[in-house]
């Protein structure tokens, strides 16, 4: 991370131990590591962002997020402990404590992180040479061009703080970001796309599926290439179908 703006641009990473479908997901080892630990290792590799700041809660089960948070240098690796159900509380707490003016917001369900990505989203944010941020709001969902899994949203500590203020709604507090979306005529908000449209591909962790794809996608390239992008698992799976099949079944239609 090599930030030479003037601006303060953080990662906060939501992560918490309890998950549903696949229980302790983040936990669960690839090639000797957890989950949690591949998430950090990628979004340390974001240039343009000053540090990571791991957003989880109060529960005694997730002391172990903060063990392995403390397993790195503490000026680009935090940690915040708060709300369990109010993530956007948790998001604007965590963003205040770093003082952070640009939050990039990452989920610890996304271990296949392009951090060449989320440096080019950063960059339409930032929209330099600027003397203030173009946009309140960028992501790659709104519509998603990009494989399910690469998800990214950016937005400025003012645009935070007013949906930290204002936002009621349960959804609106449990999931950040939908009060800004919601609101396009207070927000500027655009979408980072990309002419192909690969959103058909699902590389996040939900399911015990998604992390068996995932563990066949480190096996083959970390060993030899620990900085892989997404261009080298499209690669990858162009040669090998067959992983591309593992979790299939659970690929949005």
């Amino acid at each position: 991370m090599d930030s030479k703006s003037n601006i303060n641009p953080w990662i906060i990473m939501q992560a918490r131990v309890r998950s549903t479908r696949l229980p302790a997901k983040i936990l669960k080892k690839i090639l000797g590591r957890t989950v949690l630990e591949h998430d950090i290792e990628r979004c340390l590799r974001i240039k343009r962002a000053k540090g990571l700041v791991i957003a989880t809660t109060v529960k005694p089960e997730d002391r172990e997020i903060i063990r392995i948070s403390e397993l790195y240098p503490s000026n680009l690796v935090k940690y915040f402990r708060g709300s369990v159900e109010d993530v956007l509380s948790r998001y604007y707490l965590s963003a205040k404590q770093v003082k952070a003016d640009i939050i990039i917001r990452i989920t610890s369900d996304c271990p296949l992180l392009d951090a060449s990505l989320v440096d080019a989203m950063i960059m339409l944010f930032e929209h330099l040479p600027r003397k203030k941020p173009s946009y309140d709001y960028v992501c790659n969902i709104m519509p998603r061009t990009f494989p399910h899994g690469l998800d990214t949203e950016i937005f400025s500590f003012e645009a935070l703080e007013k949906a930290f203020k204002e936002a009621t709604l349960a959804e609106e507090r449990e999931h950040v970001t939908p009060y800004i979306r919601n609101h396009p005529e207070i927000f500027h908000i655009n979408n980072f796309s990309q002419e192909e449209n690969q959103s058909h591909l699902r590389w996040t962790l939900d399911y015990p599926e998604d992390f068996e794809f995932i563990k066949a996608v480190y096996d083959r390239l970390y060993p030899h290439n620990p900085e892989f992008n997404r261009f080298d698992v499209l690669s990858l799976l162009e040669k090998h179908p067959e992983i591309n099949s593992l979790n299939q079944s659970r690929r949005q239609g």
